[in-house]
C-alpha cells in the first residue's frame, strides 16, 4: 500500500481579512488547523519566553498582574521595527517546533493546514505544499480590526504597515479567498478542499 503523504498547507492574510473564519469552513470539513497565532500567545505566559521578552523589551511590557500586557506590548512593537523583529525572534521559533511536532500526528488526514499572520514575510512559506491567502480590502479590514479589537485607525494602521501588501501577497499564494463581504466564501473553500484533496491522494 502506497504511502499517502499529508499535505502541509499555510493560509495567511492580512490583518482583518477574516483568514480564521476561513480557517474555521475547512475545520468543518474536517481539515486539521493549527492556529499559529493562537500558540504563539500561549508562550506569553511561559515564565522563560517573559523572562526573554522583559530582558529585550523591557518592564514596561509587564502589566500590574504580574503578566505580559498584549496591548502594550503590541504598542511597542508595532511603533519600533527592530522590537517587533526581537519578539518574533523569541516567539515563531517556539511555535514552529509545536507546529513540526503537531503536523507529524497528522498522517491520517489528506492535507492540514497552518493558519498564520505573516507566513510570507517571516519566510517560512517554503515548509508548505501550498498556500493559501484571504483577501480583503484595506478599509474593511481596518474596520474590522477596529470593531473586533477596540482599537483606534492609528493603532490598526501601525500593525498594517508591517504586513505585505495584498497585492504582493495574492501574487505569491497558491489560492486567492476573496472576503469582502460580497465575493462567496464558502464555494471557494469547497472548490480549494477538492484540490487539494485529489493532489493529495496523487502525490
Amino acid at each position: 500500500m502506497r504511502n499517502k503523504t499529508t499535505l502541509k498547507i499555510g493560509l495567511t492574510g492580512n490583518i482583518g481579512s477574516g483568514k480564521t473564519t476561513v480557517a474555521r469552513l475547512f475545520e468543518v470539513l474536517g481539515v486539521p488547523v493549527f492556529y499559529a497565532d493562537t500558540v504563539a500567545k500561549s508562550f506569553l505566559v511561559d515564565p522563560l519566553v517573559k523572562q526573554e521578552i522583559v530582558l529585550g523589551l523591557g518592564s514596561q511590557v509587564v502589566g500590574a498582574n504580574g503578566a505580559i500586557d498584549r496591548k502594550i506590548l503590541a504598542y511597542i512593537v508595532f511603533n519600533d521595527p527592530a522590537k517587533l523583529a526581537l519578539l518574533n525572534s523569541i516567539i515563531h521559533p517556539r511555535v514552529r517546533v509545536v507546529f513540526h511536532n503537531w503536523i507529524d500526528g497528522m498522517a491520517s488526514s489528506d492535507y492540514a493546514i497552518m493558519e498564520a499572520a505573516i507566513i510570507f514575510e517571516s519566510g517560512f512559506a517554503a515548509n508548505f505544499d501550498k498556500t493559501i491567502v484571504v483577501s480583503a480590502p484595506l478599509q474593511q479590514r481596518i474596520q474590522r480590526v477596529m470593531l473586533r479589537d477596540s482599537a483606534s485607525h492609528d493603532e490598526v494602521m501601525a500593525r498594517v504597515r508591517y504586513q505585505m501588501s495584498e497585492e504582493k501577497l495574492t501574487e505569491l499564494a497558491d489560492f486567492v479567498i476573496v472576503n469582502d463581504n460580497h465575493s462567496l466564501v464558502l464555494p471557494k473553500v469547497l472548490e480549494i478542499d477538492k484540490i487539494l484533496r485529489r493532489l493529495a491522494r496523487f502525490s
